[in-house]
């Protein structure tokens, strides 16, 4: 069936691993942090068949206790910290997650979730974890959560020692000017350009769509639908192959959202649906209501050709948006992304639309699209996105959304304009990781009821530690604007 997850000759039992690995002599396992930042390492096959064979292995905690840099986080968190000594949590190997890594000569690679060492039960902010528990709320409700990823990101001539001794600063684009899909551009870089597709697809990541995106050295990949966990690894290792290929050919890809502050910034859309038990896309409409121009009942027309379980599923997500934006926009610099609004297509309001790339959430159904294929595409991430944490969070909501049946309310966006925003008529989204952090943290917000305290507490613990860093810093901006001046 489209969208089920492919085996890529995955073992189903330790017999079948050991002939898997029959010819190899390491392994190479990683699991996810708050960041979405892969943390791994080698293991001899003996330990790795050993730990297969049982619960699992250690993995020391502090991956949950200090930050993408590795500088220890600034206040006491659930997961790792000092009173316990960071002791070391159960990394849990998913047998299903085997593939190989092409441009590492083809060593095996498997995906680890983390586990309490006391109870077994997945750590409240494992990655992995997080997005199986939203899976889990929708098959009991007879539903499977399907995902597409789409990835825009600045492409550098730069290595890590240029970027290093430039400080950050003159960075080199692949190429100059605006040159969206061109088939031109690609053309200078041929190499770099088919190997992320070609690599991606030996490496078990379907790409449905790889083009250049307008601005210097821009890159847009759009990742082939998926069950969600499978989507949300696919997008994980994609931002790994991209690096790795990178690295090989003198190019630093960055998935930071805004690299550039006078260009657009660099989106990470969700594309989102649910399936019954029967197969049947759940937000489609029926045959019959498609034939008769839409549903009856619908909020307006640009939901009549949603189902009614769509609709419910919109309405939750739009309810729940402001209080997961840490979820989809995780850093200082994604916000600087939504700064611009409809400028620059990142919308920054509670929103919604057909077919509408204005809007917070684009209605993708027919006439534009097969029945099969509606869905909605999440259009407020950036690049910097955890994968697992805004999926998980989108079907959070809209899940919500289903069971109480929430009413969609506003009016579409192209019924909008912006003088709605400053009188209030439109729900603004926070624009700061700290105004955002402190909403998600609010008792009783909706980030809590779909994602859970403990997550809320963790999470947003990490994300007030980032502001922190980023209130204390001095800027080149700051001393440009201020040094002789002040």
């Amino acid at each position: 069936m489209p969208g089920d997850i492919p085996t890529n000759g995955a073992p189903k039992t330790l017999a079948d691993l050991k002939t898997l690995l029959q010819d190899d002599i390491k392994v190479k396992v990683a699991g996810i942090d708050v960041d979405g930042v892969l943390r791994g390492k080698f293991m001899s096959k003996e330990k790795f068949l050993g730990a297969a064979s049982s619960d699992g292995f250690g993995f020391c905690s502090v991956i949950f206790g200090w930050d993408i840099h590795d500088a220890v986080y600034s206040k006491e968190l659930l997961i790792s910290n000092r009173a316990n000594g960071y002791r070391d949590v159960v990394a849990s190997i998913d047998l299903s997650t085997y593939r190989r890594i092409p441009w590492e000569n083809n060593v095996a690679l498997f995906l680890v979730s983390f586990l309490d060492p006391d109870t077994k039960e997945p750590l409240c902010v494992c990655p992995r974890g997080v997005i199986k528990q939203a899976m889990e709320k929708a098959e009991d409700m007879g539903l499977q959560c399907l995902a597409g990823a789409e990835y825009e990101y600045f492409n550098f001539k730069e290595t890590p020692d240029s970027v290093s001794e430039k400080k950050f600063t003159d960075l080199q684009p692949l190429t100059a000017g605006m040159h969206g899909y061109s088939l031109l551009r690609p053309q200078l870089n041929m190499e770099y350009f088919n190997d992320i597709f070609d690599e991606s697809y030996k490496f078990g990541i379907d790409i449905e769509g790889h083009h250049t995106e307008t601005g210097p050295g821009v890159f847009e990949t759009a990742l082939g639908y998926q069950p969600a966990l499978r989507m949300a690894d696919n997008a994980i290792l994609f931002k790994f192959l991209v690096k790795s290929i990178g690295m090989k050919r003198g190019v630093i890809p960055s998935f930071m959202a805004k690299p550039w502050g006078n260009l657009p910034g660099c989106s990470g859309h969700i594309h989102v649906s649910l399936r019954d038990k029967n197969g049947r896309n759940a937000f489609a409409v029926s045959d019959e209501e498609l034939e008769s121009g839409g549903r009856e009942g619908a909020a307006n027309d640009d939901t009549k050709y949603m189902s009614q379980v769509g609709e419910w599923f919109l309405a939750g997500v739009l309810d729940g948006l402001p209080d997961i934006m840490p979820a989809l926009v995780p850093t200082i610099n994604g916000y600087k992304r939504l700064s611009g609004g409809e400028a620059f297509w990142a919308p920054n309001a509670v929103t919604y639309g057909y077919d509408s790339r204005a809007a917070s959430i684009r209605i993708i159904s027919p006439p534009s699209v097969p029945q099969s294929a509606t869905r909605l595409e999440v259009r407020v991430p950036g690049a910097d996105m955890n994968a697992y944490f805004a999926l998980s969070a989108i079907f959070g909501c809209g899940l919500r959304g289903v069971q109480k049946q929430l009413k969609l309310v506003g009016v579409p966006i192209r019924k909008l304009t912006l003088e709605d925003k400053r009188n209030g008529k439109v729900k603004m989204l926070p624009l700061s990781l700290e105004a955002a952090t402190q909403t998600m943290m609010l008792p009783g917000s909706i980030a809590r009821e779909v994602l859970g305290d403990g997550f809320v507490d963790h999470f947003g613990g990490t994300r007030e530690h980032e502001v922190k860093l980023w209130n204390e810093a001095v800027t080149n901006w700051e001393v440009e604007r201020y040094l002789e001046l002040a």
